[in-house]
């Protein structure tokens, strides 16, 4: 179980022990995270689970897929290089210490 770190807005830190399979998403609302909202429950029909990685990352996390970007195009504070939907990114073993920071608009 990978340990993911989640960073408010405020700068509040939440560590999780990710399970390998499951979303981003489901790891954050799992632990109660504030700032995912996953209101559609993560089928990639709303933007409330937006977060931002770091393009380091990049290397590690899958591709952005069409239908994401088209959810993106309707966050606020998009980042063009490191916004993502945290409920299409499944977690993997090489997760371990990443770091995902959550916009000010989820507060």
């Amino acid at each position: 179980m990978p340990k993911i770190t989640f960073v408010t807005h405020a700068g509040q830190e939440h560590p999780v022990d990710a399970k390998v399979g499951e979303s981003l998403m489901q790891a954050a609302t799992s632990n109660l995270v504030p700032g995912v909202l996953a209101d559609c429950g993560g089928n990639c029909a709303c933007a409330t689970c937006h977060v931002y990685l770091d393009a380091s990352w990049g290397a590690v996390v899958s591709e952005r897929a069409a239908g994401e970007q088209e959810m993106l195009d309707f966050a606020l504070h998009v980042r063009p290089d490191e916004s993502r939907l945290s409920c299409q990114i499944p977690v993997v073993p090489e997760f371990e210490g990443l770091v995902v920071h959550l916009p000010e608009s989820q507060i």
